[in-house]
Formats: structure tokens, sequence, C-alpha cells
């Protein structure tokens, strides 16, 4: 039996079949979902516009929140840069963004930019924007992958370090993701589990693996973003990318 979050979702998406279209799975695969997998939560938040809490309440709830403010509004920056990089946000999550608080700081006024961004956006153009972006035809402008940044090619090097880093940290692959694990939104979801607790991971651990697979070219993905002719909703996202990378890099630095 379907728990009262996944039941949702799929009436929200307009049925199985589309929420699996919408977050590439197969359909055989959500049909036979009884909750939403750890590991889908922040796609199926994405395609549907149904919150993570409400999906998983027993690993985004308060009460598997972590107890340290700070942890817990990093792993919700990595969720919100993780679900705009894994696929087109629809109109729900757009409405989503566009009330998100703001403040005098470097990064309440990012977020002011993307939530005006959002408040202005149409769920379809930004469907758009996000294929010529990300996809396109051969190839979308900006290839997010970890991989194509360090060494200019794709499935190189990097994505088996990383995947040796994963294996150690018993992070496994979810079977129906084809997206090598390089991707720019499983990283920062990665992150955003390291950051919740929802990992098993040390400090040390943590910025650890920051500084080997996340800081040396995730913010050159996110300020390429900012300038890319296709980019308009997008902007505002890299520009908040890059300041959240910056800001993370000077906080590990520190605690170092």
């Amino acid at each position: 039996m379907r728990d009262a979050g996944l039941t949702r979702a799929i009436d929200a998406a307009g049925g199985v079949a589309q929420l699996a279209r919408k977050i590439g799975v197969a359909q055989p695969s959500v049909s036979n979902w009884s909750r939403v997998p750890a590991q889908r939560v922040i796609a199926v938040e994405t395609a549907s516009g149904v919150s993570r809490v409400e999906l998983r309440p027993d690993l985004y709830g308060e009460s598997a929140m972590p107890d340290d403010p700070v942890d817990a509004a990093r792993g919700q920056e990595y969720a919100l840069l993780a679900a705009l990089l894994s696929s087109a946000p629809p109109k729900a999550l757009l409405d989503q963004i566009a009330r998100l608080s703001d403040n005098a700081t470097r990064l309440g006024r990012a977020h002011a930019a993307v939530a005006e961004a959002a408040s202005r956006a149409i769920a379809s153009d930004v469907k758009r924007e996000y294929s010529d972006l990300f996809v396109g035809l051969g190839r979308g402008e900006l290839l997010p992958y970890a991989s194509y940044y360090l060494t200019g090619f794709l499935n190189a090097r990097p994505l088996s370090r990383l995947r040796d880093d994963l294996a150690a940290l018993g992070i496994e692959r979810v079977e129906d993701n084809f997206e090598p694990e390089d991707h720019a939104a499983t990283l920062c979801e990665i992150m955003a589990g390291l950051a919740e607790g929802r990992f098993d991971a040390s400090a040390d651990a943590q910025r650890a693996f920051f500084e080997k697979h996340v800081s040396p070219w995730m913010g050159r993905l996110f300020a390429d973003m900012e300038t890319a002719e296709n980019a308009r909703f997008y902007r505002s996202v890299g520009a908040l990318g890059r300041l959240f990378m910056e800001i993370e890099a000077e906080a590990f630095t520190i605690a170092n």
C-alpha cells in the first residue's frame, strides 16, 4: 500500500506514468514503490511540487533534522540546488521558490534574486531553458559533470575516484538512475545528505568529500550558468550556487 506522500505526488504529477517519465524512472519501478525511496525524494519533489517533508517525514521532518541549525540550512541549500539541477522545476516548485525568505546577507540577497526570477518565470519556458542548457539535441550548452569540468571528457578518472569514495561512505547508486554519479545534481544531493546527517560520515569526511569532489569545479559550473546564452531563470540559480560554493569553501577552511 502506498503511503500518503507518494499517493499525493502521483496525483499531482498526473499519474504513475507521468511521474515516472518526469523523474526518468521506469514506470514499473514507481508502481512497486510503497513510499518514495530516499534517493528519489528531491526528484519527486521537483516533479510533483509535493514537499520532501510530506514525502518522507522520517527523513525531512523536524525530528529528523540535525540539531545544528547551520547544518540544517546547509542541507536545505544543497537540496534546492539539487532539485534545480536534476530537472526543470514545475510551477509548484517555482511558486515555492518565489516565497524564499531573504535578509541583508549575501546569501539572503541571492535568495531574493532567485525568488524574483521564479515569480516572473513561466514553467513551460523554464522547461525549454533547462533543456537548452543541460540536454540539447546532442548536448546542452553546459555539461554539469565533474569529469568534464576537470578533464574535458565524460566518464573520466574523477568519476571512478568518486565511485570509490561513495563505496567507502556506504552510499549506493540508485539502480534506475542512469546519470553518472558525478552529475552536479547528484553531488548536491549527497552533500545535502551529509549535512543533514542522513549519511553516516564525520565532519572531516564531509570536508574531504567537498574538497575532493565538489569544490574543484562546481563553482565554475555555476559561474558559467550566470553567463550562458540560454540562461534566463538559471542565471539567478548560477549566482546563488556560485556564492554558496564560496561560503562552503570558506567555512570548511575555517573549520579545518
